[in-house]
């Protein structure tokens, strides 16, 4: 399957990266030669220079023999340029831009054909509503949510105290007293699919599948006290910011945002009339002190320089701030966060490109594709959602009875909109949500390839 990346930036990149080695025909176009020269050293790619919105570049990159296009570059006028232009070129071809500017959400709706667009991702927009879930059920680091909103992945971390820490899994169900699945460890920078021998230890982090109405529970038996979000501090006062904004906005929390652009401030004042504006520098712990940031209930740390925003995390953690959450731009560096008190750490570039692979996935395998698919454990696990169809094999096989590829796990399957933590008696039917996790090393293009 053909493939044309429209933008070599770190979107573009991520997306190369992941796809290539799925084993998809690549073809990246952009303007800066140096940028593709690194990209071409780097993965099994095709490169073409010069500006993708022009009918010369894509037809030079094979635009007619492509299935798909993804145009992610820097501005978006060019990349609605570049879908429409592919269209004209290509009638079939399929079309996927990212649009980052909130003036553009309306006509994207209500122009969706005249664009030529088959989808349109906002990173920043994904970024704040994972953020606003964990800010309205706080005690997580990160929430997927599956089948309908009905079951989650949530991850949690085994800290000194915690009531998990030296406890097997086998022991787990005491401890809890409600039905979860633990799917995923990671521990020392390795993912484990642990069995029932398995120890936590301090510092794992755990990745946990319940059905979204026990959550309440699961924090409750663990011992993690939590209380309504009511005051949210956000530091850095860019896109993502302003969306967070108006979500947290809406829902009654009070909200302040500290950015040092004074054009921004009045441009956020403007559209934010309810929320506090403040200009300055973040980084300043004497303005942050001056704000009532230790009064806050939570801090979302966003400028745009990931060691800002790190440095003003671990500050928050330090006045004790119940709530943290770090923005990161590069996710490459990620790992070095792991034993870092900086709360949920929030990747708006990974969030886009998991939403572009399931789509050309799905393209790739439209009969029993993935409905959704999430990448947890630091990228070395991926969490994808199928719904079972005629082709499916074993339907109404009990699961103890199943074949599974080594590293794959069945960990939530769905009924009538009735979830339900699997055993081995159960089984799936057609029409029935299952969630899958597996290593990321193993692609799952369709539920039939969890079997041996």
């Amino acid at each position: 399957m053909k493939v044309i990346i429209a933008g070599d930036g770190k979107v573009g990149v991520a997306i190369a990266r992941q796809l290539s080695t799925e084993g998809y025909d690549l073809t990246i176009i952009d303007s800066n030669q140096a940028i593709l020269d690194s990209t071409l050293d780097q993965y099994d790619v095709m490169t073409v220079p010069g500006n993708c919105a022009t009918m010369k570049v894509l037809l030079e990159a094979g635009i007619k023999d492509a299935q798909l296009l993804i145009a992610t570059a820097g501005a978006d006028e060019i990349n609605l340029l570049c879908c429409m232009t592919a269209h004209t070129l290509n009638p079939n071809i399929h079309t996927i831009a990212r649009i980052r500017n909130p003036e553009y959400s309306e006509q994207l709706f209500r122009m969706r054909n005249t664009f030529a667009l088959s989808l349109a991702i906002n990173p920043e927009k994904k970024a704040a509503h994972q953020m606003e879930r964990l800010l309205k059920f706080p005690g997580f680091l990160k929430r997927e949510s599956f089948a309908k909103d009905r079951v989650e992945i949530v991850e949690l971390r085994i800290e000194k105290d915690s009531r998990l820490n030296h406890v097997s899994l086998v022991n787990l169900d005491s401890i809890i007293k409600c039905k979860v699945l633990v799917c995923a460890v990671l521990r020392d920078g390795q993912a484990i699919m642990p069995g029932g021998d398995f120890v936590f230890q301090e510092d794992d982090r755990v990745f946990v599948t319940a059905p979204t109405n026990v959550l309440a529970v699961l924090l409750k038996n663990l011992g993690i006290i939590t209380h309504k979000v009511g005051r949210v501090m956000i530091a850095g006062g860019g896109r993502t910011s302003y969306y967070l904004a108006q979500s947290l906005l809406k829902i009654g929390m009070h909200v302040q945002i500290i950015e040092k652009d004074r054009e921004k401030c009045e441009e956020l004042s403007e559209l934010l009339p309810n929320a506090d504006i403040i200009c300055g520098d973040a980084s300043s712990h004497a303005l942050m002190e001056s704000e009532g940031l230790a009064k806050c209930d939570a801090l979302v740390s966003m400028t745009g320089i990931d060691e800002i925003n790190i440095i003003i995390s671990l500050y928050a953690s330090e006045l004790g701030i119940p709530h943290v959450i770090t923005k990161i731009s590069h996710s490459e560096n990620s790992a070095i966060l792991d034993h870092l008190p900086v709360g949920s750490v929030i990747c708006p570039k990974d969030l886009c490109c998991s939403t572009i692979v399931r789509y050309v996935r799905a393209v790739k395998n439209q009969a029993g594709a993935a409905v959704s698919v999430h990448s947890i454990a630091n990228g070395l696990a991926e969490a994808v959602e199928f719904v079972a169809d005629e082709n499916t094999k074993n339907c109404g096989i009990p699961l103890k009875n199943l074949h599974l590829k080594n590293g794959t796990l069945i960990v939530s399957i769905t009924h009538n909109g009735k979830t339900e933590i699997p055993n081995g008696e159960s089984s799936f039917q057609i029409g029935d949500t299952v969630i899958v996790v597996t290593k990321a090393e193993r692609v799952l293009l369709q539920l039939n390839d969890i079997f041996e």
